[in-house]
């Protein structure tokens, strides 16, 4: 089988050869370190770990056009104050601090002004720039491929708590909810119109969404306020991608996600990664409380690859039936860190190989 029709196979529980290989991503300090203990750049990962062809995206551009000009505002030897593309001015880490996530210290968008004068003009589908010039050549390689092709279609949530910070949009929602959800209707049409020529013009086997929108202990707004703001908005979303042929809708959360799990199902998300472990997030639970439609991607415990061989076999065993019943696809439950040595990882790989050989 080649990589598509394995993907599709596993992700539609037909038989298949084995389940894909792959993973999320590496922090880039994760790849320094590898570097130095054995991996050569000029090795492309995937042919360096063996690993399929799993999530090739087409080069649509939803962000900010034109995004805000990137400036560093004041530098030290431990830190740099930057203002981001996004216009967030954020303090970012030098030296082993250097992979962990910036201190947010202002936000582009904290009122209706912010609103109509710097963020939404910035968000005009028919800005020059979203698609490439050589679109219709990308397209007619595209239309030749034998992996699974995706396209990330924005969010409703995420992107705006990104611009916002969570204590603006959480202010906001009490403060002023029918602003918050003109901003969320109008996310819903926004990434609808970005993706329409790909969707026309492609036959894309999944399309991902993005909320970051849950921590260790909870998600970041409560299932009711979700239904509030966010069910209709999503409800849009995804109609419009079905209505263009693409079934498989899967959304990106960090953190303890499963009480929004069913609202995302009712808006009609059908697939749901990373499955952080961390945060009490755990495959073959979702897959016994949703069953087989909800496809899952990841909850492999980075923890476990930092700590090496025992804790991996722990954690493959632990997703094996989910291995062998199809609808999922084993990687970490996040970007891999920096903390995973190349040795512990080439031993994950080597094992995850082993039990997606579906022999057992």
């Amino acid at each position: 089988m080649n990589d598509r029709e394995r993907f599709l196979a596993t992700m539609y529980y037909r038989e298949r050869d084995r389940c894909p290989w792959g993973e999320m991503g590496f922090w880039p300090d994760t790849l320094e370190r590898w570097h130095k203990e054995g991996w050569s750049k000029d090795i492309s990962l995937n042919e360096f770990f063996g690993f399929d062809r799993l999530r090739e995206q087409v080069d649509v551009s939803l962000g900010f056009i034109p995004s805000f000009s990137w400036e560093v505002l004041e530098e030290t030897e431990r830190y740099r104050i930057v203002r981001q593309g996004t216009g967030v001015i954020a303090k970012e880490f030098k030296g082993e601090l250097s992979f962990h996530m910036p201190q947010w210290l202002k936000f582009p968008l904290e009122t209706r002004h912010d609103w109509e004068n710097e963020i939404k003009p910035r968000l005009n589908h028919e800005s020059q720039g979203r698609y490439p010039d050589n679109w219709e050549q990308r397209v007619k390689e595209w239309r030749q491929r034998d992996f699974p092709l995706t396209m990330r279609m924005g969010s409703i949530f995420g992107w705006l708590r990104n611009w916002m910070g969570m204590e603006g949009i959480a202010v906001a929602i009490y403060d002023d909810p029918s602003w918050v959800q003109d901003m969320m209707d109008y996310m819903a049409e926004f990434c609808c119109a970005c993706g329409k020529r790909a969707l026309e013009d492609l036959d894309l086997d999944y399309i991902l969404l993005w909320e970051d929108m849950a921590y260790k202990s909870g998600p970041l707004i409560s299932p009711q306020m979700f239904r509030q703001f966010m069910l209709e908005p999503y409800k849009k979303l995804t109609s419009f991608i079905r209505d263009h042929g693409v079934d498989l809708i899967i959304v990106d959360s960090d953190g303890y996600a499963e009480p929004l799990i069913p609202l995302w199902i009712e808006g009609g998300v059908n697939g749901f990664y990373p499955i952080e472990r961390a945060a009490d997030m755990d495959a073959i639970h979702l897959r016994k409380r949703f069953g087989r439609e909800l496809r899952l991607l990841g909850g492999i415990d980075k923890r476990a690859m930092i700590s090496g061989p025992k804790a991996i076999d722990s954690e493959l065993a632990n997703v094996m039936p989910l291995i062998k019943e199809g609808g999922y696809i084993p990687w970490c439950d996040h970007h891999v860190p920096p903390d995973v040595s190349l040795e512990n990882y080439l031993y994950y790989v080597k094992r995850m190989k082993e039990a997606s050989l579906l022999r057992h």
